[in-house]
């Protein structure tokens, strides 16, 4: 199920690893945010494979998977010979696996219930290419710094829901998203090892996210390779005859 949940160009990518500017601790929220909001992407669709990695306790499983996005709209995911393919847009939730002839159709209660956090489409998306996972237009934030990031997080951190944002001094991008909810013992961070330069775009390379709740740990290893940017484009999907649902509880 992770493959339902989770998600060659002509210009090779620069790698933008360990790229860090100098940090300027006068730095206001206001003003993180606003360099955050520039260096949002601007592109059509995206194109790349993505190997991926999964490990929950001493299991670990790896995969080659294709991966396709129109921004705003849509997200596909496809494993070799389409044994397991997903899309999801902002309304649904869709993936198949022939392997064990099992499908979902429905809402996002699949992702969330894989992360331990809600989620949408849009935070999927902005996940996936480091940005701040809930936005932050419409957030009252503070600002320090730690290590070699900028740290943005709630004047007013929720009991409840405790978030926190770093941000790269060079680009601007996350170097990582934290989100703890104590009284649940869960725990999602998202971790940006590195990022590349396509068609001056600045996008994720290497993510890392680990998810906790109690004493279960997921992690999530995401390297995207040949990635390439507003190609033609399409995204295709029909769930075989036969299969059986999977159902949410």
């Amino acid at each position: 199920m992770l493959l339902g949940a989770v998600l060659v160009g002509c210009n090779p990518a620069k790698r933008v690893i360990g790229e860090s500017g100098d940090l300027n601790t006068k730095m206001s929220a206001k003003q993180l945010i606003k360099q955050s909001e520039k260096s949002a992407p601007n592109f059509k669709t995206l194109q790349s494979k993505i190997k991926l990695e999964y490990t929950e306790g001493d299991k670990s499983q790896g995969y080659t998977l294709s991966f396709r996005m129109e921004k705003d709209n849509t997200i596909w995911v496809s494993a070799a010979l389409g044994l397991v393919r997903a899309v999801i847009t902002p309304e649904k939730v869709k993936y198949y696996d022939k392997i064990n002839n099992q499908y979902f159709d429905g809402d996002y209660a699949l992702l969330s219930d894989v992360l331990g956090t809600e989620l949408d489409f849009f935070k999927v998306q902005n996940l996936l290419l480091g940005d701040a996972i809930f936005g932050l237009k419409n957030g009252n934030f503070k600002a320090s710094t730690h290590e070699k990031s900028y740290v943005l997080e709630p004047r007013k951190q929720d009991p409840l829901f405790e978030l926190f944002y770093l941000l790269n001094p060079s680009h601007f991008k996350m170097d990582s998203q934290e989100l703890f909810q104590p009284l649940e013992k869960r725990m999602l961070d998202i971790d940006y090892t590195s990022y590349q330069n396509v068609d001056k775009e600045i996008l994720p390379e290497h993510i890392r996210i680990v998810a906790v709740e109690e004493y279960q740990e997921v992690v999530i290893d995401l390297q995207f390779k040949s990635v390439s940017l507003n190609g033609p484009m399409h995204f295709p999907f029909k769930i075989p005859e036969g299969f059986k649902e999977i159902e949410i509880k």
